[in-house]
């Protein structure tokens, strides 16, 4: 097993505010990686290093590194566009544009030229097929796209990610606003998905980080409270009956958090 990105001793601050702390984890390659944690220990600050969505914050600073492909991504002069594209990001609410379904899968490839040697019609069926999406909006692709209810509206944020072929997908609670029923589609997705992409995944659904992860990495405040860090790395299996940390196993079971 590959590892796709390595965590070095990231620390990070929201001006004076320290988030994380020395925070080392590696993801590997065609794998779901499962953040758990209590709420505000760092699980999504985390998640939006790894493609520097934290850098249009202001006063953030970073400390340590991250590398994609043994590349450091916060290295001077790394190109963060061609980064955001290679690590895609999935929100807690899906965000389609108020374009139409055709249109929020074309936009990437459009503005990246990727469609330039071949159909973009062809690019963004192939997306909505790998999403799990073609067969239900393949006759009115003109349709907007927010009139598709919430589990389609994200499998559709999914698509218009896979359009500008990522390496990684990060996902931020990606099932918190949907029924059970599309939560499943969602995970059963995510399981085909991680054939071809590394997926990250943040989630407060423990089940659901069972059901759907390889790895799982448990994230909890330092000791004096100030900020996050990961405690505990493992084959979710062994981290959810044979956790290593007393404080890992009490949030598993539901005594803590």
């Amino acid at each position: 097993m590959n590892d796709k990105l390595q965590v070095e001793n990231l620390s990070f601050y929201y001006g004076e505010k320290q988030a994380l702390r020395d925070v080392s984890i590696t993801i590997p390659e065609r794998r779901i990686t499962a953040l758990i944690g209590p709420s505000g220990c760092g699980k999504s600050t985390l998640l939006r290093c790894l493609n520097r969505m934290n850098d249009t914050i202001r006063g953030a600073r970073v400390m340590g590194k991250v590398l994609l492909d043994g590349e450091d991504i916060y290295a001077p002069g790394a190109d963060v566009v061609d980064l955001r594209r290679r690590v895609g990001m999935v929100f807690q609410r899906p965000n389609p544009f108020p374009q139409s379904v055709f249109d929020n899968v074309a936009f990437g490839p459009r503005v990246l030229g990727l469609a330039r040697n071949g159909s973009l019609a062809d690019m963004v069926e192939a997306s909505l097929a790998a999403a799990d999406l073609w067969d239900e909006v393949k006759d009115n692709l003109r349709q907007d796209a927010l009139q598709l209810s919430l589990g389609q509206q994200q499998r559709l944020c999914i698509a218009r990610v896979i359009a500008v072929k990522p390496q990684v997908i990060l996902m931020d609670e990606p099932c918190s606003a949907l029924d059970p029923i599309s939560t499943l589609r969602i995970e059963d997705l995510m399981r085909e998905l991680a054939k071809e992409y590394t997926i990250m995944i943040v989630t407060h659904n423990m089940q659901q980080a069972a059901r759907a992860s390889d790895v799982t990495a448990m994230m909890m405040l330092t000791d004096d409270r100030s900020s996050g860090t990961v405690i505990e790395v493992g084959p979710t299996k062994t981290v959810f009956t044979r956790p290593r940390d007393k404080r890992t196993e009490d949030y598993v079971t539901g005594r803590y958090g």
